[in-house]
């Protein structure tokens, strides 16, 4: 039986377990749409950990590794100063720490926009270093050559349309895409280029949602909303926000827990138990064998 390598949570060491189950794969994400219809939408969230791959994985039909962990993760202004080898560490933990999921990992700003080969360079590298299916590029009409060279050449490659993090300085900021007629039919060829250059799937994030549904009825490929539409092929989120990890989150993001306030408190508790000196207590020291 085939293993992967998975956090055994009483030793917090990886160790390998068998698989209970086949991990999704690009045909079988590519075919949850069928004559332009989703029956059951997909469910993506970001992952960046071994860990939280874990816990995210039964539930998830799509892990993807974004490069928003350099927010999330690292603390920066944006996306744009996050590296391949960042990408990479982090893939490479998350595929130790799923076994269902299909995994996809973003190209980080300027690892792929200069050519069609620097960008079959720096997928290729990503793939073979973490074990991920497929990655994620912005752009529409603009990558599309790229897609289609990437996926001839054994990439699978998910797009990315409407709001595009990685463009922020060109677009002016994070604002909702598709207010004017020209932006609104700009989505609608950028998606069309993306599923014609044969990636499988593609995210709509930031557009108004009239744009997102016509998107999705008018591609054959998936379309994974974020900020778009519950008529989406599927829905993505970023797992911090949705967890109420911070207190500022897009309008688009419905905090399902306060994470931060459990810790808060958690830390609080533990805080005012070690300077009272009853932690640790016997059951968390070791004596002396009578």
């Amino acid at each position: 039986m085939s293993t992967t390598f998975q956090l055994d949570t009483s030793t917090s060491r990886a160790t390998p377990t068998p698989k209970p189950r086949k991990r999704l794969t690009v045909p079988r994400i590519r075919d949850h749409k069928k004559d332009g219809v989703t029956k059951e939408p997909l469910v993506m969230l970001t992952a960046y950990t071994a860990r939280q791959a874990q816990l995210l994985d039964a539930h998830c039909d799509i892990l993807l590794v974004g490069d928003s962990l350099g927010q999330v993760i690292y603390g920066l202004d944006s996306t744009l100063p996050v590296t391949a080898e960042m990408m990479i560490a982090h893939g490479a933990a998350v595929v130790r720490g799923s076994y269902h999921s299909l995994v996809v990992v973003d190209m980080p700003f300027g690892s792929y926009e200069g050519s069609k080969e620097q960008a079959f360079e720096t997928a290729s590298r990503i793939m073979a270093e973490t074990g991920c299916a497929a990655v994620k590029l912005e752009g529409g009409e603009a990558m599309a050559e790229t897609i289609s060279f990437l996926t001839n050449r054994g990439i699978p490659v998910m797009g990315h349309v409407g709001l595009t993090p990685q463009a922020v300085n060109v677009l002016g900021g994070y604002m909702a895409r598709g207010r004017s007629q020209q932006e609104h039919e700009k989505i609608l060829r950028d998606g069309k280029a993306v599923q014609d250059a044969d990636a499988f799937a593609m995210v709509a994030e930031g557009i108004l949602e009239p744009i997102a549904v016509a998107l999705t009825q008018s591609t054959e490929v998936p379309v994974i909303g974020i900020g778009a539409s519950a008529q989406c092929d599927g829905q993505v989120l970023v797992t911090e926000d949705m967890l109420g990890m911070f207190e500022r989150v897009p309008r688009f993001v419905k905090k399902y827990e306060d994470i931060a306030g459990v810790i808060d408190k958690t830390v609080a508790t533990y805080a005012e138990e070690v300077r009272a000196r009853t932690f640790p207590s016997a059951d968390q020291t070791y004596q002396p064998k009578a």
